[in-house]
């Protein structure tokens, strides 16, 4: 199974809220949701990593959601969904913002000055980043508030935002902080950078 049509399965058979059906066609007809990278320099910034890290981080959240006291709190299986929405999901600001462009790379091994290509971003709807994500889908379908605490939240402390208020949103709501690890657990132990 190509990791495409394991987004499109984990997608189809978690989340059957109405407009998830237009939003799954907008991924797969109009954006480039599975060919985008996840980065330009950091994460997965290569085709198709946008895909794969929104894979890794729904495989990062079950399994933390599966664990100890957390399992106790949010109990999965009642919320299928919800965990597939909110981590399959959470990057969607990040569909049709990066362009292709080349810069001159001095290859090591032949001492000579090359075209490489590298992305950049032209981001047309400058809406932050997680908060982008929640308007997108609500443009499709309606999201509970906890699902929208947590796509917005979901960089945790490394977003800009005041720490305070970062802080109260996450022990406010359980789920985004669990998103939060799964982000950064997919993003720096699963995937790293280039660097």
């Amino acid at each position: 199974m190509t990791e495409k049509e394991e987004f499109i399965s984990i997608f189809t058979e978690n989340i059957k809220r109405e407009g998830a059906d237009k939003l799954l066609d907008f991924l797969e007809n109009k954006s480039d949701f599975f060919t985008a990278p996840a980065s330009t320099r950091y994460h997965n910034a290569f085709e198709g990593g946008l895909l794969r890290h929104s894979l890794n981080v729904y495989k990062c959240l079950v399994a933390y959601l599966e664990r100890g006291r957390v399992k106790d709190m949010y109990k999965l299986e009642a919320n299928a969904e919800t965990a597939a929405i909110v981590a399959l999901l959470h990057d969607l600001c990040k569909v049709n913002i990066y362009r292709v462009s080349y810069r001159n790379s001095k290859n090591d091994k032949t001492g000579q000055w090359e075209k490489v290509p590298y992305y950049e971003i032209h981001d047309n709807l400058p809406y932050g980043h997680g908060e982008k994500s929640v308007y997108m889908i609500s443009g499709f379908m309606r999201l509970t508030r906890e699902e929208a605490m947590a796509i917005r939240w979901h960089m945790g402390f490394s977003g800009t935002e005041d720490k305070n208020t970062i802080g109260r949103a996450l022990e406010k709501y359980p789920l985004a902080f669990a998103l939060s690890v799964a982000d950064m657990e997919a993003s720096y132990f699963l995937e790293g950078s280039e660097d």
